[in-house]
């Protein structure tokens, strides 16, 4: 990595629609740093609906192992329903770490004790296509990644504070 990539933050939307889509925050601090020290408090302090994880893929029960560079998930939308909660701990979460290995066979960050990456996910509580899910998250915590290592695309934003007076937002509907 050509830069220390503690405090790095991203974010990545992945799928086509908002029923199949998920959207993701990620940030990167280094073990044993202040960055990990308060995102690992935050991250412990559960609250009904939202559970911290470590990302582990695998069969149930036989071989169970962890994302390395280590993933923890916390979920933004309230896992409430049976069907939420599979979707967001199981194909969000499988998804997630296939991200997270797409980065490291990428070179953008390494199998490493060094950095902890944190997601907040976003999985829509009406989605029901748990392929679709997997895949979005995948694509999104990929995109994360980049932007987190990289930096954002000075293009992009400097086209966005040229398009500052237009912006809008989904839950604005004032003028």
């Amino acid at each position: 990595m050509a830069r220390d990539i503690d405090g790095a933050i991203g974010e990545g939307w992945g799928g086509s629609e908002q029923l199949k889509g998920s959207h993701v925050n990620v940030l990167i601090a280094r073990r044993g740093g202040t960055t990990a020290a308060a995102l690992m408090t935050a991250f412990a302090t559960p609250s009904p609906g939202h559970t911290p994880i470590l990302v582990c893929v695998g069969e149930h029960e036989t071989k169970y192992e962890p994302i390395w560079p280590p993933l923890i998930m916390m979920n933004k939308a309230t896992a409430v329903t049976d069907q939420h909660q599979t979707l967001t701990w199981g194909a969000a979460q499988l998804g997630l770490g296939q991200g997270v290995l797409d980065a490291v066979a990428e070179g953008i960050v390494e199998a490493t004790d060094e950095y902890i990456v944190f997601v907040a996910v976003w999985v829509n509580p009406n989605a029901s296509d748990e392929t679709a899910i997997r895949k979005a998250n995948r694509e999104a915590m990929l995109k994360a990644l980049r932007m987190a290592v990289n930096g954002r695309d000075p293009a992009a934003a400097q086209a966005l504070v040229e398009r500052r007076e237009t912006v809008t937002s989904p839950f604005y509907s004032g003028e």
